[in-house]
């Protein structure tokens, strides 16, 4: 459980679930409107940050400088939207369907609507509490600011852009045999009788002569002839691998901001109407 000293350091801190990942950074805490006893925190959420979540502080704790939830990453993100910025509370009913998302008891009899503060605080016990937002001060504060001082300041959103990694495909190597018909021309010999005839001359007479004169003969050769013989053999012919790269592409996002306007009327130079605007 998170303890009082700890309330005051959680924001802008980054919120982590039971998972150990990364949820996003604590914005606001929710406080009772009677007792001042924190109840909520909400962290930014969605593309760039744009969302907030509400998470029960009961499941909450404080490791070190790690905060951490005790809820899934997409049970968090996927927590019922509560407009806050429409006067600050956090409503009966919507505090029982954040109970109901998260599955925690909510409790009997009703209670107090829950606004933005400090536990603790004069301004959590009150209806125009303050909403600690990363101390950036909120409208409230700049109309509290008028009745000690006699200018006023005027805020507008930025938009705060970034980028984040995510899977966008698989590539892979997949190696598997095909049977291919090939045919070589190759050269075979074979050996081939024929008859040759010598007339009898000196030098050969005498081999003539040996033998009968007349008498029945036999004579054998043995022939010879190649044929062609296929076998294979494995060769590695070239290595293949996949290698990726980084290529950067400009995309263009847009995104609402608010921007406050201070009108000034009645007896002032400016437009011909007697109203300035800022």
């Amino acid at each position: 459980m998170i303890t009082q000293e700890q309330i005051h350091d959680l924001i802008g801190h980054t919120l982590y679930d039971s998972d150990g990942d990364r949820v996003g950074e604590v914005k606001t805490i929710y406080v009772d409107d009677t007792s001042g006893d924190p109840e909520w925190l909400t962290v930014k959420t969605g593309w760039f940050g744009m969302h907030e979540s509400f998470v029960p502080l009961r499941a909450v704790r404080m490791i070190g400088d790690r905060v951490e939830a005790g809820f899934g990453k997409d049970q968090i993100k996927d927590a019922p939207r509560v407009d806050v910025e429409a006067g600050g509370r956090l409503s009966e009913g919507e505090e029982r369907e954040l109970y109901r998302h998260y599955g925690v008891e909510w409790g009997d009899g009703r209670r107090p609507p829950l606004v933005p503060g400090q536990p603790g605080s004069p301004d959590a016990r009150t209806d125009t509490a303050a909403r600690t937002d990363m101390g950036a001060r909120s409208d409230v504060d700049a109309h509290t600011d008028m009745a000690s001082e006699d200018a006023m300041t005027r805020s507008e959103e930025h938009l705060r852009v970034g980028t984040e990694r995510y899977e966008s495909g698989h590539a892979r190597l997949r190696k598997y045999v095909v049977t291919q018909e090939e045919q070589v021309t190759v050269p075979v010999s074979h050996e081939e009788v024929r008859v040759e005839r010598e007339p009898i001359t000196e030098a050969n007479r005498d081999a003539a002569m040996r033998g009968q004169d007349i008498t029945e003969a036999e004579h054998e050769v043995t022939l010879h002839a190649e044929r062609a013989v296929v076998d294979t053999e494995a060769v590695p012919v070239e290595r293949v691998r996949l290698a990726k790269e980084e290529v950067t592409e400009d995309e263009t996002v847009s995104g609402q901001v608010r921007k406050e306007r201070i009108e000034a009327d009645g007896d002032v130079e400016g437009e011909p109407d007697g109203t300035d605007r800022w």
